[in-house]
């Protein structure tokens, strides 16, 4: 088999070449980047690079030819229906190439009462590939864990988490076990052949007095929860352009939209997630 890491410089993309390294050879993976230059770590290792633009059909069914499965991560952008293009040219590149299987990373965030900015689109998702004739499986990530390192320091200067969530939980994944089920989903048919919708979380979510404390324990320093207001949270992350997705996103977990804890994880890799505590104590 034939497998294409799509966005496979990104941060999650090689987590996810790097898992899937461990469970067949690097001769089977195809990694898709949107600018080669920067492709060097992988065809220093060897692997076979293709260049990617989801706005090219064209390119994009050069980079899936001779591919079996696609694991498709979509790129970063805040606009929906850039988004939904980029992936249905993706989906005709691979109708183009003959590619028939698909293991799409999509968000928790898919109700359709859900107001963060990218909703509509992880909500088209599901129904957009169950009409599409592919064998495909659905790999939805809840809040990555990983950012949470880099705030460290932030929060400890600020004392608290500042989140406009409320006393509603979070649920969090670290990328690296994102990257390890969705490299088990691609490698195992059975996994993957029956649009299967999987959500990925830890073994518990956490409200932010339970997270706080975590860090309090973590650090050695005193961090609390005192939430600013949606709308002041996205005038403080304003200048780093994406203060408004941030707070949209905070806006559904206030509404208990993000809490969902699942153990697919668990049924997909045969043990559990990394909980929250064991994470950032490995990272910070």
């Amino acid at each position: 088999m034939k497998y294409m890491v799509t966005g496979a410089i990104g941060h999650l993309g090689q987590h996810v070449v790097k898992q899937l390294s461990k469970l067949t050879s690097p001769d089977n993976i195809r990694v898709g980047i949107h600018n080669p230059a920067k492709a060097s770590q992988f065809k220093d290792a060897g692997y076979e690079i293709a260049a990617i633009d989801y706005h090219d059909v064209a390119k994009m069914t050069a980079a899936f030819s001779g591919i079996d499965v696609v694991i498709y991560i979509p790129s970063i952008t805040y606009l929906v229906k850039d988004r939904i293009d980029e992936f249905e040219n993706s989906l005709t590149a691979m109708f183009k190439a003959d590619v028939h299987n698909l293991v799409d990373v999509s968000f928790i965030a898919d109700q359709y009462n859900n107001p963060f900015q990218m909703a509509g689109y992880y909500a088209y998702l599901p129904a957009r590939l169950a009409s599409s004739g592919l064998k495909y499986a659905v790999v939805k990530n809840s809040l990555y864990a990983d950012p949470l390192v880099l705030y460290l320091p932030e929060l400890i200067e600020r004392h608290n988490i500042i989140y406009p969530v409320g006393d509603q939980a979070m649920s969090f994944i670290s990328r690296q076990d994102s990257a390890e089920a969705i490299a088990n989903v691609a490698v195992k048919p059975y996994l993957r052949n029956k649009g299967q919708n999987y959500l990925l979380t830890m073994s518990k979510n956490y409200t932010m007095p339970e997270l706080s404390y975590i860090m309090t324990n973590v650090t050695g320093e005193e961090i609390g929860y005192d939430p600013v207001t949606v709308k002041r949270f996205a005038e403080i992350y304003a200048a780093e352009g994406d203060g408004n997705e941030l707070a949209s996103m905070y806006q559904a977990t206030a509404m208990g939209l993000m809490d969902q804890v699942t153990d697919d994880f668990a049924h997909i890799t045969g043990h559990q997630p990394t909980d929250m505590k064991e994470f950032l104590i490995k990272n910070y």
